[in-house]
């Protein structure tokens, strides 16, 4: 078993709804992402086929600082702020109550983007 501490309030679990026996996913360190919230008007004019500011663009470096492939046609990479964490992740803490069930989560989540 891991040695972090579990900090509800940064890593990744889930919680129990009582009421319904499901879990709901809890991703608090998403919050650290660079986009916050922000939106902005429909473009009216065509998008470039190449734009050397966009994350996801071929050659170009992503949002955690890995270099995209100049791939051509559909990549796949992990995603750099996935809603879960890889192992190892923090051990399971004691729930404070029963109505307060929460259990550490751990994986992997990937990105898709297409090419022209």
């Amino acid at each position: 078993m891991a040695d972090i501490q579990f900090d509800p309030s940064t890593h990744p679990h889930r919680r129990l709804n009582p009421l319904t026996g499901e879990h709901v996913l809890v991703s608090p360190h998403r919050t650290k992402r660079p986009w916050l919230g922000q939106t902005e008007p429909p473009q009216q004019s065509n998008l470039p086929q190449y734009d050397p500011q966009c994350y996801l663009c071929p050659g170009n470096t992503r949002a955690g600082g890995q270099q995209n492939e100049k791939y051509e046609h559909t990549m796949v990479f992990e995603n750099d702020y996935a809603a879960v964490l890889p192992p190892p992740g923090p051990a399971a803490p004691p729930a404070p109550h029963p109505l307060l069930t929460t259990e550490p989560v751990q994986g992997g989540c990937d990105t898709t983007a297409q090419g022209h």
